[in-house]
């Protein structure tokens, strides 16, 4: 078996943002120079905002400069009163990035990117997911996390929707002590955006024996494309977490499991008794920060990097153990391929006990 600047509190109240692992500050021109409040000026500023700032240009293989020659005459074409088309102009450079973390604010409108999502099966179905076959209507409730035993009481489930709702210890304990009979633990992450990194390290530490390093990030120094800190080891403490399931544990995932949520199928599979089941995830392994332009609008973008304890990039994504996809047929059955295959799974390594 394979082993396995307007306000940065308007951004935190707004947005299901990653945990900054590093000072803020993220409010200022990298140049050191103001830019005037002018088409060209508000250009120039996000273009070199993300020249300076951005942590993926060379990895994605991206020509900064190419893409500065092609958009910036265009920006002539637009006058100085059509916010619109500026903010359109602005979006379709964006795009040229790809990264679900880069998008530009304005009153009107928010930018994101096209396709990193919508060009993945979706892989889940919530009104298959709280049908009678799973969770039903009955499902128990603790904190953000829902659970209820599946497969005839044989199997626990736990549905975790974003990283952004708290759960407590006494949580995760009431949700294990229910499923304790269980041989085996599905855990489903599978549409979840994202939010709190340090809730994705407490969730992760409830399936790691000991402190474990599970990754690393860097930091920006400076103006070049690659001027990084050393790397940092992310870690799983369990001393986080009282609470331990050491037993098999079945994590689903999908494309929109995005940004810590990226962070958290890594994590687990470092985990020793867990397996990934499902879709790629979204990615989004650059920690975001936010910068304001002349104008007011708002650019966030990827400016940490982080990596795999292999230290290769998870930006674009995390493979699963086992790749499975949703089928029309068993859809209009009721049933959830993925959960149906993790349970499989369950029954398999009960029979023949197998860590990682």
């Amino acid at each position: 078996m394979k082993r396995k600047n307007i306000h940065i509190k308007f951004l935190c109240r707004q947005l299901p943002l990653l945990l900054l692992l590093l000072p803020l500050g993220s409010c200022f021109d990298p140049s050191e120079q103001l830019k005037p409040d002018t088409p060209q000026g508000n250009f120039e500023a996000l273009w070199e905002i993300i020249d300076t700032r951005y942590c993926y240009l060379d990895y994605k293989g991206i020509d900064w400069d190419g893409v500065k020659a092609v958009y910036q005459p265009r920006v002539d074409t637009i006058s100085a009163n059509n916010y619109r088309g500026l903010f359109d102009l602005f979006a379709q450079m964006l795009d040229t990035l790809q990264d679900g973390h880069v998008n530009l604010y304005s009153d009107f409108d928010v930018s994101r990117c096209r396709g990193w999502f919508e060009n993945y099966p979706a892989n889940y179905s919530s009104s298959i997911l709280y049908s009678d076959r799973y969770l039903g209507q009955d499902y128990k409730m603790a904190g953000g996390l829902y659970y209820e035993r599946i497969a005839d009481d044989k199997v626990g489930y736990i549905r975790y929707n974003s990283f952004s709702d708290a759960f407590s210890s006494n949580n995760i304990a009431y949700a294990l002590m229910y499923c304790a009979d269980c041989p085996g633990l599905i855990l489903d992450v599978r549409d979840n955006g994202g939010g709190s990194l340090e809730y994705a390290r407490k969730l992760a530490a409830t399936f790691f024996a000991e402190k474990t390093t599970v990754g690393y990030m860097q930091h920006k120094t400076g103006n070049g494309h690659n001027d990084f800190s050393e790397m940092v080891p992310m870690e799983i403490d369990t001393a986080m977490m009282p609470h331990r399931w050491l037993r098999p544990v079945i994590v689903l995932c999908n494309r929109q499991s995005y940004s810590a949520t990226n962070f958290f199928v890594n994590a687990m599979r470092y985990a020793p008794y867990a397996f990934v089941v499902g879709g790629i995830t979204g990615g989004g392994g650059g920690m975001p920060q936010s910068y304001e332009l002349p104008n007011g609008w708002l650019i966030r973008l990827s400016s940490v990097p982080m990596y795999d304890r292999e230290k290769k990039h998870i930006e674009n994504g995390i493979e699963p153990d086992y790749a499975i996809n949703m089928t029309q047929e068993s859809m209009a059955e009721g049933k959830d391929d993925i959960i149906e295959f993790a349970v499989e799974l369950i029954e398999k390594l009960t029979q023949q006990p197998e860590t990682k």
